[in-house]
């Protein structure tokens, strides 16, 4: 896995993004990161299930990973699933 150094700027809307990551894909990892299935997320977030699939690959790619598992562990370290 990649290390990546955490970057978060604010945008004009005053919306934190983290690692390169859209507030958007924030979201979808996220919500994947909880044990969403694609179509969960989709419904959630008002998005077609492959959106879902197109945020998690750019996920995937902007970050490193390739597994679910650290996809969850990245989220863990992040704190963005409140634990």
């Amino acid at each position: 896995m990649n290390t990546v150094a955490t970057t978060r700027t604010l945008n004009g809307a005053g919306e934190t993004r983290l690692d390169g990551l859209s507030v958007r894909e924030t979201e979808v990892l996220r919500l994947i990161a909880l044990g969403h299935t694609s179509a969960e997320v989709a419904r959630q977030l008002h998005l077609s299930p492959r959106t879902v699939e197109t945020h998690r690959a750019r996920i995937n790619r902007k970050l490193g990973l390739s597994k679910r598992a650290e996809l969850v562990r990245y989220a863990l370290r992040r704190g963005l699933l409140g634990v």
